[in-house]
């Protein structure tokens, strides 16, 4: 009699333990599918847009400036932003790729 009031114990604990967890696991769940994966997608095309630069592309900075790089070398670019004036800029700064 003993071992069918413990058998009977058993399922109903494993199944408020699932009943506990499930919260947890849809919140994990949405905070990936939300937040954690289209950033790290996000995160991929900065990358390989920042490895893709070639002299003659035409950017545009995070501060808004535009130019056209006219060197490269490891983490610095040299871009042209008007006649006979260019700056050094590191390529963290690039926003966004304008094309050639």
């Amino acid at each position: 009699m003993f071992t069918l009031l413990t058998a009977a114990a058993q399922p109903a604990s494993t199944q408020n333990l699932t009943q506990l967890f499930l919260p947890f696991i849809i919140m994990l769940a949405i905070f990936y599918f939300i937040l954690w994966r289209p950033q790290s997608q996000q995160q991929k095309k900065r990358k390989q847009m920042l490895t893709e630069l070639q002299k003659g592309d035409r950017i545009v900075t995070v501060g808004g400036i535009h130019g056209e790089v006219t060197g490269l070398k490891d983490e610095v670019l040299t871009v042209r932003i008007a006649d006979k004036v260019e700056v050094k800029l590191s390529k963290s700064a690039v926003g966004q790729v304008l094309g050639k």
